[in-house]
């Protein structure tokens, strides 16, 4: 039975089913031969299809990998200007299977990345409907009142858009040499372009350390960076499982009055709030 050849290239774990579209368009796919470069083309799974001139093949088995992204490494299967990938950190490791990014982190950030050939998976983990949470800790010049977390929270205009509610918290503040600084936690449920950090610009504390800890239900504090680990089954499931944020929402609603950085009817917002000493960049 034809199906859709995003879906085909997804499942044959040759990318996520937005960058199938995108090498679809860019006339980099054929069926049996003949470039197609139309949205909506079907194949069958039997079909001789190819991307760049290589045959698409069914994976041998679906990975799952969870990495711990360093700074200085681009988030693709490969770069033109030839810099360091996250897939160079993998074969490093001896992953030979191909495997691609579930999202990105910019070069400059650090974190937790997702790596699969689960076309399905990634399509869920991606799309803006299921708007799966991703927290980060967040580093940022100044230390931001809490009227301005508020503005976080509700949203801000970058690129012409809002952004979607979001959570954040400052968790302590730094003793910098150039001034205070602040971590903060930023709870997001989009991966728009650079969005945090044009986020922390938007309300005047540009960020200086950037790192995600979070994604979804998977988390692991204990992960080196430039290491990476299969995920188990049971967070494979957790992820195929993952609610969207309508389903996960407690239904609490703020007091009169609360605000994030000021303390509610728990005093969460403040609570482990501290000064620091410089971390180290």
């Amino acid at each position: 039975m034809p199906i859709r050849l995003q879906k085909l290239l997804s499942a044959a774990g040759v990318a996520s089913r937005r960058t199938a579209e995108t090498l679809i368009v860019q006339g980099r796919v054929s069926v049996n031969g003949v470039t197609v470069s139309e949205l909506g083309s079907k194949a069958e799974p039997s079909d001789d299809v190819r991307v760049d001139g290589r045959r698409v093949k069914p994976p041998k088995s679906t990975r799952y990998i969870l990495l711990n992204k360093p700074r200085g490494y681009i988030t693709t299967v490969s770069d033109p200007q030839h810099r360091p990938t996250v897939i160079d950190l993998l074969a490093k490791g001896g992953v030979r299977d191909y495997v691609y990014p579930v999202g990105r982190l910019d070069y400059d950030s650090e974190g937790l990345l997702l790596l699969t050939n689960d076309g399905d998976l990634a399509a869920r983990l991606t799309h803006p409907r299921h708007g799966v949470a991703r927290e980060y800790e967040v580093r940022v010049r100044g230390v931001p009142e809490p009227r301005l977390l508020d503005r976080l929270e509700r949203g801000v205009t970058i690129d012409g858009r809002r952004t979607a509610p979001a959570e954040a918290r400052l968790m302590r503040v730094i003793e910098a040499t150039a001034g205070e600084q602040a971590l903060l936690s930023l709870v997001i449920h989009e991966g728009r372009n650079r969005q945090v950090r044009k986020m922390c610009d938007a309300i005047g504390h540009p960020v200086v350390r950037l790192r995600r800890v979070r994604i979804g239900p998977i988390a692991d504090d204990r992960l080196p960076p430039g290491k990476f680990r299969e995920l188990t089954r049971r967070e494979v499931e957790s992820l195929q499982k993952t609610p969207t944020p309508e389903s996960s929402r407690s239904g609490r609603r703020r007091e009169p009055g609360e605000r994030s950085g000021a303390p509610g009817p728990r005093g969460r917002a403040n609570r482990g709030v501290r000064r620091a000493k410089p971390l180290g960049d």
